[in-house]
């Protein structure tokens, strides 16, 4: 008898799709299941998400397939990294397309838990960060984001306990603020980067990028243009700050409602203080109800 028909009939929360990828909902299956990986020393590697899955996901899985035997993708809605007015009720879900995509990729378990298995009756422990938390760029617009995202991912490492996890660069932050939560709290899985995928005419993939009319479809990409167009600058010798500048008034005239355009070191995101300090352009900015983010090397 295979684990999956056991699981079944003990009435285990499981469902397979295609390549019967199991989807398990409880961290006491998802334990169960990845204990003969284990036994065998196969190395896994984790794939936070939250659904809505396209292209940029499927290369997360695709980068832990180089490092990794055995792929667990996580699918949950995180409710603490969105502000009251935020669109945690309308983020689009659709987990039978997204199995179907994680299939295909090659994914080996899908952990879906409802927000009661992450967050139960009388959870009151916060993950509090500071350091590329505090830098001025998200977190002072979403100043609830980033200990909502480190006390998720934090019991995600610790539920699944990977060598690896896989975290895009399109959220560039985040991504800093999870590297260095993982080393101030001797997290032994390891955080690997994954550039971030984008649409042929240069829009970084996200799953709020359905929310774009035709007419802001058209006009998106406009945000990576203008980082490119600074970072060359910056390149050819114009002062960062003078560079975020033009970035900033050139997407303001063409509609967009800017958030921040701002250089940042590339390691700390701490503003810039040394001339050799490595760069990184990071942006936000809105088109009417949807807001973007992206960011570039220099």
């Amino acid at each position: 008898m295979s684990w999956g028909e056991d699981e079944t009939r003990r009435g285990r929360s499981m469902t397979s799709y295609q390549r019967s990828v199991p989807i398990v909902r409880t961290v006491e299956d998802l334990r169960r299941h990845m204990q003969p990986w284990r036994a065998q020393a196969l190395r896994t590697a984790l794939v936070p998400t939250m659904g809505a899955l396209h292209a940029g996901h499927v290369a997360l899985v695709g980068g832990g397939l180089r490092r990794a035997e055995r792929i667990v993708v996580t699918i949950f809605i995180n409710p603490t990294q969105f502000g009251p007015n935020e669109d945690f009720a309308h983020y689009p879900r659709d987990e039978h397309a997204d199995a179907r995509k994680l299939a295909e990729a090659g994914a080996h378990l899908i952990f879906a838990p409802a927000a009661g298995e992450i967050y139960p009756a009388g959870f009151c422990t916060t993950v509090k960060v500071a350091g590329p938390a505090k830098a001025g760029l998200e977190d002072r617009f979403r100043p609830h984001f980033f200990d909502g995202v480190a006390t998720v991912v934090s019991k995600l490492f610790i539920q699944a306990w990977c060598d690896y996890a896989l975290f895009g660069e399109k959220d560039y932050q985040q991504l800093k603020v999870v590297t260095r939560m993982a080393s101030d709290l001797d997290i032994a899985t390891k955080i690997i980067a994954v550039p971030t995928v984008r649409e042929p005419d240069g829009l970084a993939m996200s799953s709020r990028n359905a929310y774009l009319s035709h007419q802001d479809r058209e006009r998106a990409p406009l945000l990576y243009n203008c980082l490119n167009e600074a970072a060359a600058a910056i390149r050819s010798g114009t002062a960062p700050a003078k560079a975020a500048a033009a970035a900033r008034r050139k997407l303001t005239g063409a509609g967009f409602k800017v958030d921040y355009v701002a250089a940042r070191n590339a390691g700390t995101l701490a503003e810039l203080r040394e001339p050799g300090d490595p760069i990184r352009l990071l942006a936000a900015a809105w088109l009417a109800g949807t807001r973007l983010i992206d960011n570039v090397g220099v």
